[in-house]
This record gives structure tokens, C-alpha cells and sequence, in this order.
């Protein structure tokens, strides 16, 4: 596999924006849950490990549906994040590691789950270690929220915002196409918004690992650029962004 170049070491690079992260990265729709269990994916027995589980985001959503889940994490300030924000929850358990070396036991999980973090993995390792520690029938569930291809004018402005900051974006982007390379999957798609004043609005661009931060000299000008096309699509003081939840399912061969 060729080896994937970004401006940060990737198990390093969230650790600047553990804060915005946890304040205004959106959450995942409830009905990608009701379809995993109507699909019988997703059983309050199903032992789950959330890979690169960050400050939580997706893991709680299992959690909330009674499932033990095991949060893997390279970054320790994304760690230490979820397990002061899921210390109430008895089905958590926090271990430091990664897609290539979870420390889980083998034949241990019954799903694995990775929400945005897919495009970090080394494939051919991970897809060694997943077969690993999942159980015979074990599936795996990839999951993304892309932002909507509405084709509005607010989706295009900031598309051309994020390719002109965005330090390493298409190659990150790049990288999620190696799904195909990973496994045969079956795609749903589920619809799903946040709506963010400016300085969420703010928050949520600065959480992505490949926009600048403020020690960036192009930091201020594009806090500008960033008011500017806020103040350009707002209503009543709030913008939408819309997703498509995107969650690529099957098993790993």
C-alpha cells in the first residue's frame, strides 16, 4: 500500500481540537441505529468496538442502546475527552490503541464501528486485525458524515472555502476510497443537519484536522473569509449544513 502523506502524523493531529470536536462535530440520526436492528446488524447483546472513537460521538449512540462498547483511541486527549464525557455509562470501556492494534482479545466482538475515522487506517493491517477480534459472524460498519450535495450556492462557497484552507483535504478525502479495498459492503444513506450560529459555525470548521489553526499566518484572513460567507447564507443568524450519513456495511474476508 502507498504510504499516505499528511502535513500531522495522524494519531497526533486532533489533539489541538479535542474542545471544537466535542462541541460541534455533529452526531449521527437515530434511524441508521433502528436500521441496524431491523436489519438484525444490532442486537442489545452485540458487543461493539468503536475504532478511533475519538471524544465519543458515535460510541454513545450504542451505548444508549445498551450495547458494551469498547472505545479505541490512539490520541490521548480524544481518549481522556470520552472517558470524562461517557464516566456514566457502566457498558464503556476506554483502551488506548488503534485499527492496527486494538489490544482487544481475539474472537471478542460481534461489530465493529468506526465513525470518520476510516481514512486514517492502514488497510491491509487493520483488515488483519479486525479478523482478529471479530467473531465468526462479525460484521463491520464504516459510517461518514459528508456534507449534502445540495448544489446551493452556500455548499459551493464553502466547498471552495475548505479546498483553499484546507492544508491536506483531498488527501484525506482521497484516502476514504479505500473502503473498496477493504471489504464487499452494502451502502445505506441517511439524511442528517446541524443548524449553528457563527461561532458553532466557527467550531465546527475548526474541528476538521485540516483547517488552520491560529498559529497559521493565514488564520486571520480566513476568519474573515469564514464571517464573510456566514454572513453571505445566514437566516436569521443560522446556517444549515446538511449531511448524508453514509454507512458502508458487510464483513471483513
Amino acid at each position: 500500500m502507498a504510504e499516505k502523506k499528511y502535513l500531522v502524523e495522524p494519531k497526533k493531529r486532533f489533539s489541538s481540537r479535542v474542545e471544537n470536536y466535542i462541541k460541534y462535530r455533529p452526531s449521527y440520526p437515530l434511524e441508521m441505529i433502528d436500521f441496524l436492528k431491523e436489519e438484525r446488524f444490532l442486537a442489545e447483546d452485540t458487543i461493539i468496538a468503536d475504532i478511533g472513537s475519538g471524544t465519543g460521538i458515535l460510541t454513545m449512540l450504542f451505548l444508549d442502546n445498551g450495547n458494551q462498547v469498547y472505545g479505541i483511541e490512539p490520541n490521548k486527549d480524544m481518549r481522556g475527552a470520552a472517558e470524562n464525557n461517557l464516566q456514566d455509562y457502566t457498558n464503556f470501556s476506554s483502551l488506548e490503541g488503534s485499527a492496527e492494534s486494538t489490544g482487544l482479545k481475539e474472537n471478542s466482538i460481534n461489530l465493529i464501528i468506526a465513525g470518520q475515522a476510516f481514512h486514517w487506517f492502514d488497510v491491509e493491517e487493520a483488515k488483519r486485525e479486525f479478523k482478529r477480534i471479530l467473531k465468526p459472524d462479525g460484521n463491520v460498519a464504516l459510517i461518514w458524515n459528508h456534507r449534502g450535495k445540495t448544489g446551493s450556492d452556500f455548499d459551493r462557497n464553502y466547498e471552495n472555502f475548505i479546498l483553499k484552507y484546507g492544508t491536506d483535504y483531498k488527501e484525506v478525502r482521497k484516502n476514504e476510497k479505500n473502503v473498496d479495498l477493504f471489504f464487499n459492503y452494502q451502502k445505506e444513506t441517511f439524511y442528517n443537519f446541524q443548524e449553528l450560529n457563527f461561532t458553532s459555525f466557527k467550531g465546527r470548521v475548526l474541528s476538521s484536522s485540516y483547517i488552520p489553526l491560529a498559529d497559521n499566518p493565514v488564520f486571520p484572513e480566513m476568519l474573515l473569509e469564514l464571517e464573510d460567507l456566514f454572513n453571505k447564507h445566514q437566516r436569521n443568524g443560522i446556517i444549515r449544513i446538511e449531511y448524508d450519513t453514509e454507512l458502508y456495511l458487510g464483513k471483513v474476508e
